[in-house]
């Protein structure tokens, strides 16, 4: 009978974890393409933020910098965080978030 319940218990936890994870993919997914979607709008309006080589120069640094949950944050990524920053005042998102935008483009 104990190994039911360990069964049991470790299938639920599984599903859990499974779905926890999926959870954090379709949020992140969604942030991103919001955020991106807003960049897109304000950029065509103004200039094109996200086709600017400040911001396409900084890719690398954005993907270093959420590939390691902010722990790394290169000079090309806080260069376009403050331009992107500067051009649309009105975007609130935090710097993971404009670094994943970067990285979506």
């Amino acid at each position: 009978m104990p190994i039911v319940r360990t069964l049991a218990f470790f299938s639920l936890f599984g599903l859990a974890a499974g779905a926890s994870a999926s959870s954090f993919v379709v949020t992140t997914d969604t942030l991103v393409d919001a955020l991106a979607a807003t960049i897109d709008t304000t950029s065509n309006a103004t200039s094109s933020v996200v086709d600017n080589k400040v911001v396409l120069a900084a890719k690398d640094d954005a993907a270093s910098f959420v590939a390691t949950a902010g722990a790394v944050r290169g000079a090309h990524l806080e260069t376009a965080l403050q331009h992107i920053r500067a051009r649309m005042p009105a975007v609130q998102a935090d710097d993971a978030q404009l670094a994943q935008a970067i990285l979506a483009h």
